[in-house]
């Protein structure tokens, strides 16, 4: 099995380099179809292989074939079946294996497609796709080989990681591949297009919904990643700024500068050389995140130990950058702005403001990750920078994207006039005041809340105020209802109208973010059963601390009578297990609402680790995290704008800049 597994991966990469050499040649030698058409074949036929082997690797898993080596070290006979399919990207090797099996199914959609637009860029692009696919099989074949057997059958696997036995293990890192990994598709036919010459709207229109799926994959990730170190980890928070929970940040700080950006390209064929840089930029600063989870250069609990993968990583992204770099630069003279900025009161300004805020705080990101680097190759002492930088420079970065969000939905293109302006911001405005005098009024003082909950109301009263305006006007229009018409409003255009969406669903986030940051409360306590601890408005009566085996573990857990305002309100129970080969592992206890989150850890006890009896001195750490929840339902609602955006509508052809200008 482990070797028709390697076997594949092998004719994939055969195929991978045919079809790119194919393509290249078929188009340079005067669009010989004939060789096109079998580079296309030589595409699909690497997509399965790279699934045939995919499947191979999952079925050892399943069939607990402990003789392939990173089988033994992923999974057990006891792993529950879900864990077992998730063992695919538990490692290195699996995880590249995921990478380039899902490069190729993109891929394959992407040949597939029935184009309107974006035919002439398809042969360069797919090469670039072949290309970044082979050093991907590469790595599989040389250096992470997933199928390597060890010469012996273990009688048990080592199992997986009991951090990882959590449903975002299913979910979380797959969906951040597929985020990562979808941006090499507009890579590649922006770079396509450079490569052509072909530089009008062409590759942005072919490229809009790809960048908006790998976007939305990688923003759920993150935030999916967020909910599981939250629950998962056991020390209160949600976002460490982490360098390996930033490269996930960063590509997706400049992809949303992009997706904001190229409104200007398609509506007055401004920034085109900026967006080239944007493009180039997301793709590479994925491939940072890449090598910086597998190279070992920075410490985090979230890289893969012991791999020799990082000098590939670095020359390949040198490449990635130099190569790019130069052909936009040889292409520069035919990516000059047809327009020019009319005036700084205007919706081009806004979004050009807003892209500068994006990509200055995913640099100032990169720099506060890779300083450490910096600090000990320049000074030879390596200085981590902490989540105070990283919170300090960022802070007021995202509070001005909000401001900008809430401004650029009021002002027009080209130049707005000031009678304009005053209609159009007096409502919002003034809704905003009145919610921050009622923050103050109820006892709010911490002033950067009061300024991120004001921008924060501004906004939402600034998609409500353009919702109502589109929906009475669809009313006078064409004589419906108030709720037939707004429903016909936004589906009528739903890039924009999810956009709006996916703004609120960043007011939400921020909301959480706030809440939680500055209005948080925790306590430490060391307590016997029969004691109580209090917290705010809780009190929890620490009733018993019990120990237990089960078949792999030693589990203790410890129960506390919760009340809140004096009534009782439930029961809270958190736990230690420990299992054989692993450190001990918290489980918190969680009593959610709309409001707040009390949260429990147990810390420890009299004689930890060695299991305790019932009546020893017991350590705690509870925090209460304000409107946490309102960072989990915002990612919910970045879905639901996501798809809405992306959901086909029933004309398909696309729209070039000429058919949008008076839109």
């Amino acid at each position: 099995m482990a070797y028709v597994g390697y076997i594949s991966l092998f004719l994939a990469l055969l195929a991978s380099i045919y079809s790119a050499i194919a393509y290249v040649i078929g188009v340079t030698g005067g669009r010989r179809q004939a060789l096109i058409d079998s580079a296309r074949n030589g595409l699909l036929a690497a997509t399965g292989l790279i699934s045939i082997s995919s499947i191979i690797l999952i079925i050892a898993f399943l069939t607990h074939n402990f003789q392939i080596e990173y089988v033994a070290n992923y999974s057990s006979k006891d792993t529950p079946f879900a864990y077992l399919i998730s063992g695919l990207w538990a490692g290195n090797d699996g995880s590249l294996l995921l990478w380039a099996w899902i490069l190729s199914v993109f891929a394959a959609i992407v040949v597939l497609q029935k184009r309107s637009v974006g035919n002439d860029l398809l042969p360069y692009a797919s090469a670039i796709i072949m290309g970044t696919q082979t050093f991907f099989l590469i790595l599989l074949l040389v250096v992470s080989n997933p199928f390597k057997e060890l010469g012996f059958m273990p009688a048990d696997g080592m199992g997986l990681n009991p951090l990882l036995e959590n449903p975002g293990m299913v979910i979380h890192p797959p969906t951040l591949l597929a985020g990562y990994v979808g941006f090499t598709i507009p890579f590649a036919f922006a770079i396509s297009a450079l490569l052509n010459g072909r530089l009008g709207d062409e590759w942005i229109i072919s490229i809009r919904k790809w960048m908006l799926v790998a976007w939305l994959f990688l923003g759920i990730g993150n935030v999916l990643g967020a909910w599981w170190a939250y629950v998962e980890l056991g020390w209160g928070g949600f976002w460490a700024w982490d360098p390996v929970e930033n490269a996930g940040f960063m590509p997706w700080l400049v992809a949303t500068a992009f997706l904001h950006s190229i409104m200007m390209q398609r509506r007055r064929g401004m920034l085109k050389i900026w967006n080239m840089v944007l493009i180039i930029l997301t793709f590479a600063l994925s491939i940072f995140g890449t090598f910086l989870t597998r190279s070992g250069v920075l410490s985090s609990v979230h890289t893969f130990n012991d791999t020799n993968l990082g000098p590939f990583f670095l020359i390949f992204l040198i490449l990635i950058l130099f190569g790019s770099i130069g052909l936009l630069l040889y292409r520069r003279e035919g990516l000059k702005s047809e327009a020019e900025m009319e005036s700084l009161v205007s919706r081009e300004s806004t979004f050009l403001l807003n892209n500068l805020l994006l990509v200055g705080a995913a640099f100032a990101i990169f720099l506060g990750t890779v300083f450490p680097v910096i600090s000990e190759a320049v000074r030879g002492t390596k200085i981590t920078v902490g989540a105070p930088f990283f919170n300090q420079v960022n802070g007021p970065i995202f509070l001005g994207v909000i401001l900008l969000t809430g401004v650029c939905s009021l002002i027009g293109w080209r130049r707005a006039s000031i009678k304009n302006l005053v209609r159009n911001f007096l409502w919002p405005l003034s809704g905003a005041i009145v919610v921050s005098l009622i923050l103050i009024v109820a006892g709010v003082r911490h002033g950067y809340a009061i300024v991120a909950f004001f921008l924060c109301s501004f906004v939402l009263f600034t998609i409500s105020y353009e919702w109502l305006r589109g929906t009475q006007a669809r009313r006078r229009m064409r004589g419906d209802n108030y709720l037939k018409a707004f429903f016909g409003l936004i589906g009528a255009n739903r890039p924009r109208y999810g956009g709006y969406i996916v703004h609120i669903s960043m007011i939400f986030i921020t909301v959480g973010v706030v809440g939680t940051t500055f209005f948080g409360t925790e306590t430490d306590a060391t307590i016997k059963p029969g004691e109580t601890i209090e917290i705010g408005s809780y009190s929890l009566l620490y009733d018993k601390l019990d120990s237990y085996p089960t078949e792999t573990r030693e589990v203790v857990n410890a129960t506390f009578i919760v009340s809140h305002n004096g009534k009782i309100v439930g029961e809270l129970i958190s736990e230690k297990y420990f299992d054989e080969d692993y450190q001990p592992v918290t489980e918190v206890a969680i009593r959610p609402t709309l409001l707040e989150d009390l949260y429990v850890i147990l810390l420890g006890w009299d004689g930890y680790p060695e299991m305790p009896s019932k009546d020893e001195n017991t350590a705690f750490k509870v925090l209460v995290n304000p409107l946490v929840n309102w960072i989990w339902i915002g990612g919910g609602v970045l879905l639901l704008g996501g798809l809405f955006v992306l959901w086909p509508d029933r004309q398909q052809l696309p729209v070039t800049r000429e058919q949008s200008v008076g839109r």
